[in-house]
């Protein structure tokens, strides 16, 4: 369908499961996913902008679709450093928005996002980024479940490993109930670069995902509850060989 559209240049709203794609004249324009932080935070949270001034921008701009042309015309933000910002946030949403889903997308011609034209980017573009983004965590740790399940530092981890500081404070949020989105809100940073963070701990053995188990026989087990647990399946020995394999091609 994205590649459609790109082809009848089209202007409107792709929504899918995970996000949104914006498009004008069939090229993306803008990305939003709940699962990301959003261009505001990114921007507010690196102190490239003060609140304040985002809230005036929208407050002035927003009906007429041209946020991010008054932050550069009013001074709040350079030009090169929005651009930045909203390809880092377009690329970061769309990497959730075009996951795998069983979902049929639907397609809202002439709906246009109130943040207005920064840099379009080709429909290729972003499906080949997206496809980079997903071998790359596969070849460093080829585990999805730490990408969307609550995160908990693992008890056996070694006292003296070695962990980068941005990847130490990504490890002091991962508390059981703090999903890799959760993580990437809290830090105002891009969901992307927090999963990569995480895979490469979880390859390290530092984090785990905590998956739900099943119910058990409400008749067999009257009045028990199973709560969610630490589980090493799928067998850590066998993902680690799969990733050095990965490494090797």
């Amino acid at each position: 369908m994205l590649q459609r559209l790109a082809a009848e240049r089209a202007t409107g709203a792709l929504m899918r499961d995970r996000g949104t794609l914006y498009l004008a004249d069939g090229q993306v324009v803008h990305a939003e996913s709940p699962a990301t932080p959003g261009i505001d935070v990114l921007l507010t949270t690196g102190g490239t902008l003060r609140y304040e001034g985002w809230w005036d921008a929208v407050a002035q701009a927003g009906a007429g679709h041209r946020v991010g042309r008054y932050l550069v015309e009013s001074g709040h933000v350079p030009g090169g450093a929005l651009e930045l910002c909203h390809l880092g946030a377009l690329y970061d949403a769309a990497f959730f928005a075009l996951a795998p889903t069983g979902t049929p997308a639907r397609f809202r011609y002439g709906v246009s996002h109130w943040i207005g034209p920064v840099r379009p980017v080709p429909v290729a573009a972003v499906e080949r980024e997206t496809l980079r983004r997903r071998e790359f965590l596969d070849r460093i740790w080829p585990d999805a479940a730490c990408d969307s399940a609550p995160l908990v530092r693992t008890a056996d981890r070694p006292s003296d490993a070695p962990v980068p500081v941005r990847q130490r404070r990504v490890l002091e949020l991962a508390d059981g109930v703090r999903t890799a989105s959760g993580i990437a809100q809290a830090l105002g940073r891009s969901a992307f670069h927090v999963l990569v963070d995480l895979r490469r701990l979880a390859a390290a053995g530092l984090v785990a995902a905590v998956r739900a188990q099943p119910l058990p026989d409400a008749a067999a087990s009257p009045g028990r509850i199973t709560l969610p647990e630490v589980t090493a399946d799928p067998d850590i020995a066998l993902l680690r060989r799969l990733r050095d394999a990965l490494e090797a091609l």
